[in-house]
């Protein structure tokens, strides 16, 4: 859950000047009626801000005259949105931000976001409820998957489970663990035999037994993104679970890196408008054409994103699609991260985490 960080990445060159043109045609809001407008967008950063200024931002200011803004901030920024709603100094309009930091945002005496109100917009309604939320638009999907160094398995049997991962006897090889309980717990009951579909509610004794079982085994517990990109770059690791992006990234720098959707948790990024903002009408016209399936699809020319429009997948290369998230045979045979849960346990869950990775 990012708390999940995805920037970074090097996988997909520029898109071509025709078709970034071509995308640049629609009109929202004639910009004699935006002139002077600019709204603010929190992304995050990297590979993202390079995406969206060509496929989203620069577009919409050319269709409708309102500058649109990316700034990037490297965690899910709930402390900095409670501030500027509180203190009604906007640094930024809107955010790209994950379901759980929109129930932190949401669930107590205080809203700190605007209700979008486009759920009978065309555009939207074709986004599927799994992906939608009263204070977020779902715009693209996360993974944490297994990957491992192809090299470490050449002629034996390779990890395609979690179950697999846990089977340090059959498996050998140099691991790496999250040194967060955000998805370690999900993989420690799945590793343990507990199918997907009854992972949650966690057992977390269950799943904190199933880790004491494999804790000798971790040669690294890994805190960043990018230290696990070097560690599968450089062969320092054999197999780790990680975010998507990073695996797909060493792939890019030609690291002989293999993917395992089965069993991957996933989780969303929204669109969602601060509470209170000035330039929210501005925002909303700005989601709306930011879903469009054509626009979301241009993105994978950049990186293999997490489209949450299923048409989009029509416009997508082949040979592009099968390393998105939202592909269908990849999220098909994942687990969708409960934000719930999270929000309900994370205070003592981590307590405990932190309690034990030091015993």
């Amino acid at each position: 859950m990012s708390i999940i960080v995805k920037t970074g990445l090097s996988r997909r060159s520029l898109l071509l000047a025709t078709g970034a043109a071509a995308l640049a045609t629609p009109a929202i809001w004639s910009p004699s009626r935006a002139a002077g407008k600019r709204i603010v967008v929190r992304d995050d950063g990297g590979i993202y801000t390079k995406a969206y200024g060509a496929v989203f931002y620069r577009p919409f200011t050319d269709a409708t005259g309102i500058e649109v803004v990316g700034v990037q901030a490297n965690a899910e920024p709930v402390a900095q949105i409670k501030t500027m709603v509180d203190t009604k100094n906007y640094t930024w309009d809107m955010a790209k931000i994950s379901w759980p930091a929109i129930l932190l945002l949401t669930n107590g005496s205080k809203v700190y976001l605007e209700k979008h109100g486009l759920e009978s917009e065309p555009v939207i309604k074709s986004i599927p409820a799994e992906f939608m939320s009263p204070y977020g638009v779902g715009t693209n999907v996360y993974t944490t998957v297994l990957a491992y160094r192809t090299d470490a398995f050449k002629g034996r049997k390779a990890p395609q489970s979690w179950a697999d991962f846990w089977n340090v006897a059959e498996f050998p090889g140099r691991r790496a663990v999250r040194k967060h309980p955000f998805d370690t717990i999900e993989e420690a009951l799945m590793g343990a035999g507990v199918p997907t579909a009854q992972v949650y509610p966690c057992d977390v004794d269950k799943a904190f037994a199933s880790l004491d079982k494999i804790k000798s085994s971790v040669a690294v517990w890994w805190t960043s993104g990018a230290q696990v990109e070097q560690m599968l770059i450089s062969g320092e690791i054999d197999l780790l679970p990680t975010w998507v992006s990073r695996p797909q990234s060493a792939q890019a720098a030609g690291a002989p890196v293999e993917i395992v959707w089965n069993q991957g948790i996933w989780g969303g990024d929204n669109w969602s408008i601060l509470a209170g903002t000035p330039n929210a009408d501005a925002c909303r016209e700005f989601i709306k054409f930011a879903s469009d399936p054509k626009r979301q699809a241009a993105l994978t020319e950049y990186f293999p994103a997490g489209l949450t429009q299923p048409e989009a997948f029509n416009y997508v290369k082949p040979e592009l699609a099968k390393n998105c998230p939202t592909y269908p045979d990849n999220i098909k045979a994942g687990l969708k991260i409960d934000a719930k849960f999270w929000f309900d346990n994370q205070a003592a869950v981590i307590e405990r985490f932190n309690s034990w990775i030091l015993a």
